[in-house]
């Protein structure tokens, strides 16, 4: 029991107003974001805040669980293949995410809604049309999707969160700026957790029923302190080293663009845009299972969620929209910015002759054109219509599918989310390619650490799968001939 509930509890022995006296006491004592059943008691007409509709909604999932469980354990969710286990266990169900689901067909799913309709429901900005990042992370973390006031008080208590200690800021000024933004992003975050809440309770023997409270406030206070760190970064290696401060009553991703050196309202949409459809892709993709496994052995989320940006970086994950860009910078070099529909399509088939891939097209499960990808076409479409990249990227996606098709080789011929954010960066000046993969890690916070809350919530065990040598596998078979 946290010191705030033992007080709270004990108040409720004493008149009215001695248990406002000492509410009011420990209020100046203790973090706002600590403050749970107290205020509940004594403001029950305010509008709950993330923490408190947390605690109503965990036990009733525990519940849940436990009958889902009851009804269905010994039920089997599919069968386990060579073919899979050989093939990075492709297709294999087994883990729970509660956050997203990802349909071949229909693409992702933020808790039971579409892209188009969290771009539709979930709060926006003043003056703004593209969905907040802090609704997004409401959402994912309670499945349900908050009032304008509760993003606004999210966006405050962020911002209030976001300092980052000196000895930190220290570290990311001394990197060399030949230092990939990836691995310089990982070490920050690693060093955070000098200040890790649930390290420290764990330390001192914190009952486990209590451990998502601490994994919490340090979710909030790592998704809090990304701009400034992911900033300090950026400026330190592209810039001139100073970090603008972060306003108060500004959301995040506008404190984002600013740090970043971006004032465009059409840029900072399109950042909040960014964010929301990068945050989460279910648990089986690599930097989301990292986390998880990671988060599995109790790792606290700082360490867990630097493993998770170590998995990001690699080119066949969150790198991969640097690929794109690249693929079609070098494009354009070779055959012009207005090419013919005939000399694109000769280039598309000349990369594929030469053994590499189109990169931007296929995903290991969509089947279909990668929802978010039509995010960002639509907001392109609104925003720089006659960019020239913009141009190019609209050629390929009526030309690219019929050339795979063609080949034979590929499951999915249509373009995924890489194919066109590279294109939106660089039509807003932000041209420095090794730093895409930044930007997505602060985004892949959002939906990877709002997992690990519930992860703790529902007590989830560490993960250890069986796994068997090839020898093995040919003596099973070998058996049953």
């Amino acid at each position: 029991m946290t010191f705030l509930h033992s007080v709270s509890r004990a108040s409720f022995g004493l008149s009215k107003t001695v248990a406002a006296q000492t509410l009011s006491t420990t209020l100046s004592l203790t973090r706002p974001t600590t403050i749970t059943g107290a205020i509940r008691c004594l403001h029950a007409s305010k509008p709950k805040t993330l923490k408190e509709r947390l605690e109503e909604l965990i036990p009733l999932k525990q519940e849940e669980i436990k009958q889902v469980k009851k009804e269905h354990g010994a039920k089997s969710l599919g069968n386990v293949t060579v073919d899979m286990v050989y093939g990075g266990m492709r297709g294999i169900k087994g883990l729970i995410w509660e956050g997203s689901v990802l349909d071949p067909e229909e693409g992702i799913r933020f808790r039971n809604f579409s892209i188009p309709e969290c771009r539709e429901k979930l709060p926006t900005a003043d003056g703004g049309e593209e969905p907040l990042p802090e609704g997004l992370f409401w959402l994912l973390s309670t499945g349900e999707v908050p009032t304008k006031e509760q993003v606004k008080s999210l966006s405050a208590e962020w911002a209030a969160r976001s300092s980052i200690p000196s000895f930190v800021e220290e570290l990311i000024d001394r990197c060399p700026n030949t230092l990939h933004p990836m691995s310089q992003f990982s070490l920050a975050v690693t060093a955070l957790q000098h200040d890790s809440n649930f390290f420290k309770a764990y330390q001192s023997g914190v009952n486990k029923n209590e451990y998502w409270q601490y994994v919490y406030e340090d979710a909030m206070d790592l998704i809090s302190k990304l701009p400034n760190v992911a900033g300090r970064i950026y400026r330190n290696i592209y810039k001139d080293g100073k970090v603008p401060p972060i306003e108060m009553d500004k959301d995040y991703s506008y404190n984002f663009a600013k740090i970043l050196g971006y004032s465009d309202k059409d840029f900072v949409e399109l950042l909040r845009l960014y964010l929301t459809i990068h945050s989460d892709h279910e648990g089986g993709n690599v930097s989301a299972h990292t986390m998880r496994l990671v988060g599995s052995a109790l790792s606290d989320p700082y360490i867990s969620f630097a493993a998770s940006l170590n998995g990001l970086a690699g080119p066949l994950h969150g790198l991969a929209n640097q690929e794109v860009i690249r693929w079609i910078l070098k494009m354009r070099d070779a055959i012009g910015e207005s090419p013919s529909d005939e000399t694109v399509k000769e280039y598309v088939w000349s990369t594929l002759k030469s053994g590499t891939v189109v990169p931007g097209y296929g995903h290991a499960v969509l089947r279909k054109t990668d929802p978010r990808y039509t995010a960002q076409y639509e907001f392109a479409s609104k925003h720089l219509p006659n960019d020239p990249l913009f141009k190019l990227v609209k050629q390929l996606y009526q030309i690219v599918p019929g050339v795979l098709l063609e080949h034979g080789k590929t499951k999915n011929p249509w373009p995924n989310v890489d194919a066109h954010s590279g294109v939106l960066l660089q039509h807003f000046g932000l041209v420095e390619q090794n730093y895409y993969t930044v930007l997505f890690g602060v985004s892949r916070s959002l939906g990877v650490l709002a997992q690990i809350i519930w992860d703790r919530a529902l007590g989830l065990p560490i993960e250890r799968p069986k796994s068997y040598s090839t020898e093995l596998i040919k003596k099973m078979f070998e058996e049953q001939k």
